[in-house]
């Protein structure tokens, strides 16, 4: 499945995002929630890759799972402290495996001590993208950073940084997390300017905790608006129902403004749970935005 397709051919094209199971009692229930999700007829789902590679085993397994449902499915490759031949290794297992779309991110470091990154690795993903560009036919996927990646000088220069990957080899970008709808349609409209043709797709984080998503917003460098930070006051943080209603409810309106306003798709963030995801892509479904599937019981 290469998503470029997609997005030529249809839209809006729904993705979802899902980490690999992190330990025996996060595998038990994995393959669950995939279907789950599954029911909810997205056009394609990605798995992430460990820092470094420090969970390889994790992600091959949980592509494995989604690719033997028949699920369509985009694998990542986090590059960063690897050798070539490392991540060599590592794209020939998923072509093996029959995956056409990789997802190519130079990742952070990994949080193991003394971990040494390889003296051949990658500092860019831009250079990533080309040293995998020249040995396969894989359609390749980058990020982009609506409000500017946090290493960036400045938004403009990453936007450069944007147009290094794509010209080296990159055919689709997923932008990521933001909770202002603004800073995507901005991106968007500098990066048309800079010379960036290809689909920008907005990912969306629905706020889980309202703990989690203050950490997300720092290490993701997203600005958590005054409304949303009204609305997280507001909530008791220790009831969960009344803080995944709220998260819900603010995505819900998230994905709509973004949709109403021309984005090509949705990328959501599952953090490996079913409920939010299922309720948000209903609730656009009952208004049109997407075609009419099974609706599942969530989980």
């Amino acid at each position: 499945m290469r998503v470029t397709r997609l997005y030529d051919s249809k839209s809006p094209v729904l993705s979802m995002e899902f980490f690999p199971p992190r330990n025996e009692k996060a595998e038990a229930g994995f393959g669950t929630i995939v279907d789950e999700l599954f029911e909810m007829d997205p056009d394609y789902m990605s798995v992430t890759f460990g820092a470094g590679g420090s969970n390889r085993d994790g992600s091959y397994q949980a592509v494995k799972t989604m690719m033997d449902k028949s699920i369509p499915t985009v694998a990542y490759l986090a590059g960063y402290g690897m050798a070539p031949e490392e991540i060599i290794e590592v794209l020939d297992r998923y072509r093996d495996m029959g995956i056409k779309t990789i997802f190519v991110i130079r990742g952070d470091q990994p949080q193991q001590e003394g971990f040494a990154p390889h003296p051949d690795s990658f500092s860019y993903a831009s250079d990533l993208i080309a040293f995998i560009k020249k040995r396969y036919d894989f359609t390749l996927g980058c990020a982009g950073y609506p409000e500017g990646h946090q290493e960036a000088e400045s938004l403009e220069k990453d936007i450069e940084y944007l147009k290094a990957k794509v010209d080296n080899g990159a055919e689709y970008v997923v932008a990521q997390t933001f909770y202002d709808n603004r800073f995507y349609f901005d991106y968007v409209e500098r990066c048309r300017f800079a010379g960036v043709t290809v689909p920008i797709i907005p990912g969306i984080m629905p706020v889980y905790s309202v703990k989690m998503a203050r950490i997300l917003a720092k290490v993701c460098g997203s600005t958590i608006t005054p409304e949303l930070e009204a609305l997280m006051t507001e909530v008791d943080p220790d009831d969960k129902q009344a803080v995944l209603s709220m998260g819900m409810d603010f995505a819900t309106d998230q994905c709509r403004g973004l949709l109403n306003g021309g984005a090509p798709g949705l990328h959501l963030y599952t953090m490996d749970r079913s409920s939010p995801t299922v309720e948000v892509v209903r609730r656009l479904r009952s208004e049109n935005f997407f075609r009419e599937t099974k609706v599942p019981t969530a989980r």
